[in-house]
Formats: structure tokens, C-alpha cells, sequence
């Protein structure tokens, strides 16, 4: 049975997804559309002081899996989404630079492009990586949006980013987090604690703060490993110290860009397909690149070959992958309400989109993404749904 792609879920964009949670921040420090911010549906309570903690790879299913891993965070679990005790849903694909560069801009990717992991540089027969901006293109007319934190930044809000040094001069941070100032610290415990006294220092205050490594584990490891655990405590731990810390007057939001699954890697299980092994042949006809990542595919064909590749994806993967052409991704609205011109050409001529725990895989050309054991970027509620938890301080 071929999946129909209208089926696949759609993100919350413009009332419950991840890009709608900066605006909403900034319209209860007083911003508003006048000012340059994004317009959404999400309503949260106003705060003077606003810090949102972002882990990465901190799915809703995998958090509510693991209450004995992380019971402070599981303590909050019914505070998330303005005490609804509902998720978030990140953007398509449920990946980390296309869910920054939403979380920072406000807009969903249709409109601030970074419209998956690997895409095509339009008119061109290559690809950019968006997570290590590879190659280089200009970062602002790739992305040209000012950020939310911008915005903030210019309207009196002390706003800062606290998170690793060394993604202090990335591209990446330059399109989807800039704004205020940057404060680089090392280890977890130094972030959260800079991240409560910077929180502090101003009447009205936004703070960013960041922490990779449970995303890290998982895709090494695979989230079901006891390295994703214990690091899944050791977040317990500092979301738990950023929480005591919190001055008067403030909100924490804990929020992550998507979550994970584990593929299985014994060939046996048939979940890995291989698109560099010579069984492959009859999916690369037609074929000029393969982009996106594991679980999110954008194909890319020859001119003239794309209802051929559309076709023969469908017939062979149609039944573990929702497989859609550009205009019925975009349609269905994967990209959001409005896919911008510039955007069009990176999105793929066929897009695949895992509906099970399969992924395409490219063990030549991507031998580090290949021999991950966790990945993300589907529709799945595994990696599109992700936590909006909430502490305040009166």
C-alpha cells in the first residue's frame, strides 16, 4: 500500500510550533507586529524577564518515556504549552538548523529557507550543508530575516545568548540567534548560572541558552543506550539549577528543536536503505542529488526525470515513507502557509519522508550521518513533537 502523502501530520505553524514561541515571548515583553515581530496564535502569560533554555534532541515522547531519567522535568510536564500539558510541534523537517532558524526568526521554513539539512543552492549542481554552512554563501542573503532576538534587542530588551564558544562566529548563529550579546561558556553548570544572573541584570531581560550534548549522544549511541540516559539526568539537573536561580518577575520556557528515534542497524531488519549500494540502481536513475538527511529526503533530479524519480520512489518506498512531489509538499504545507520563490528551488523535486523507523542512507558519500543510531527530521510525533515546560517567579 502506497502511503498518500496527505496523510502525514502537518506542524502547528502560526498557533502551536516552535517559531511561534519567540513572538509570544516578545509580545508579553510589549512588541508587537509594529515592531517587526512574526504575528502568531501562541499566547503566554507576559514576564519582565523571559529565558528559554532550548536542549537539543529533547523530544515530548522520549521526556514523557523517561520520568525516573528526569523527574524535575517531568514534574513540569502538565505547565507545557501555557499549561495546556500539550506539546509543541517543531517545523518540517524536524531537524536542528531548520528548527533554529525557526525558533529565532519567528517564520517557518518556507519563508526563512533553511528548508532542511542538506539542499540544493538553486541553479547550481550542489549542495549546502545548513547545520555547518557548506559551502559558504552569503548568511544574509540566504536568510535575510532579522532575527526576534534583534528585535528585542532594539526595542530596550537586554537580550544575550549564553551557550558554547564555539558557536560564538557560525553562520548559522549569525541567520537564526543573533541579536544582543553572545556569552560563550564551556560546561552546562556555567550557562545555566550566567544564564540566571544575566536574566537579573535588567528590568526587562531576554535570555538564550543552549545545550547539545544529549542530541550528541543520542545519534551515537542511539536513544535508548544508557549514554542517552545518563546524560538525559545530567539535563534534569541543570534545567532543575536554571529553575532555582530564577529572579522575580521572570519565566523560564524549556523547549527543544525535535526529537529522535533509534534505526535499526542489523541489515537484517532491512531499516537502512542504502542508496550508494549497487540494489539502489533503479532509485538513483534520474537522479542528480540526494539531499536532506536520513529520515527527510529532498531528491533532486535531472531535468526532465522528475515524475520518473517521484514514480519509482513511490513504487519501491511508498510504503514505509511519504513521498510527495515539490508542489504537494508544499501544498500540504510541510514548509508552512507561504514557500517563498527564493525557497522554492531548495526544497527537492521529490521529498521522503520516513512513516516508519526506515531511513535512507548513503554510506559512500555520508559515512558519518550513515552509521548514526539515532536520527530525526520525519513528521513523526517522535521527532516533530517537542516540549514548551514553564517555571515562573512572581
Amino acid at each position: 500500500m502506497t502511503l498518500p502523502h496527505t496523510a502525514a501530520p502537518v506542524p502547528a505553524y502560526g498557533s502551536a510550533a516552535l517559531a511561534d514561541v519567540l513572538p509570544a515571548v516578545a509580545a508579553g515583553l510589549g512588541l508587537t507586529e509594529t515592531d517587526g515581530v512574526p504575528a502568531t496564535g501562541l499566547r503566554l502569560p507576559a514576564a519582565d524577564r523571559v529565558c528559554v533554555f532550548l536542549i537539543d534532541g529533547l523530544g515530548w515522547e522520549l521526556l514523557r518515556s523517561h520520568p525516573d531519567e528526569a523527574p524535575f522535568l517531568t514534574s513540569l510536564l502538565p505547565s507545557s504549552l501555557a499549561g495546556s500539558g500539550r506539546p509543541l510541534t517543531a517545523g518540517f523537517p524536524a531537524t536542528t538548523a531548520t528548527s533554529l532558524a525557526s525558533f529565532g526568526t519567528g517564520r517557518p521554513p518556507g519563508e526563512h529557507g533553511l528548508a532542511g539539512y542538506l539542499v540544493r543552492i538553486p541553479g547550481e549542481r550542489r549542495l549546502m550543508n545548513q547545520l555547518r554552512w557548506q559551502p559558504h554563501v552569503t548568511p544574509r542573503s540566504w536568510q535575510p530575516y532579522p532575527t526576534v532576538f534583534r528585535r528585542t534587542h532594539a526595542h530596550g530588551v537586554a537580550t544575550c545568548q549564553v551557550s558554547s564558544p564555539t558557536f560564538e562566529f557560525t553562520p548559522l548563529t549569525e541567520v537564526a540567534l543573533s541579536g544582543g550579546e553572545f556569552l560563550g561558556r564551556l560546561t552546562g553548570e556555567e550557562r545555566m548560572d550566567l544564564a540566571a544572573e544575566r536574566l537579573a541584570a535588567a528590568d526587562r531581560s531576554l535570555v538564550y541558552t543552549y545545550y547539545s550534548e544529549l542530541d550528541g549522544m543520542g545519534h551515537r549511541h542511539g536513544a535508548a543506550s544508557d549514554a542517552w540516559r545518563g546524560q538525559l539526568m545530567a539535563v534534569d539537573r541543570l534545567a532543575q539549577r536554571l529553575a532555582e536561580q530564577l529572579p522575580p518577575r521572570s519565566a523560564l520556557y524549556i523547549t527543544a528543536d525535535h526529537g529522535m528515534v533509534d534505526v535499526p542497524t542489523d541489515p537484517a531488519a532491512g531499516a537502512r536503505i542504502d542508496m550508494d549500494a549497487p540494489e539502489q540502481e533503479d532509485l538513483r536513475a534520474g537522479m542528480l542529488l540526494l539531499g536532506g538527511e536520513g529520515r527527510a529526503r529532498h531528491l533532486y533530479a535531472q531535468p526532465g526525470a522528475e515524475s520518473d524519480l517521484l514514480a519509482a520512489w513511490r513504487e519501491r518506498l511508498g510504503d514505509r515513507f511519504w513521498i510527495a512531489s515539490r508542489d504537494e509538499a508544499i501544498e500540504a504545507g510541510w514548509f508552512g502557509p507561504v514557500v517563498e520563490d527564493r525557497v522554492r528551488g531548495r526544497i527537492g523535486d521529490v521529498v521522503a519522508v520516513a512513516a516508519s523507523d526506515a531511513a535512507i542512507t548513503a554510506t559512500r558519500r555520508e559515512p558519518g550521518e550513515s552509521s548514526m543510531v539515532g536520527m530525526h527530521g520525519s513528521l513523526l510525533d517522535s521527532e516533530l513533537l517537542v516540549p514548551l515546560l514553564e517555571v515562573r517567579r512572581g
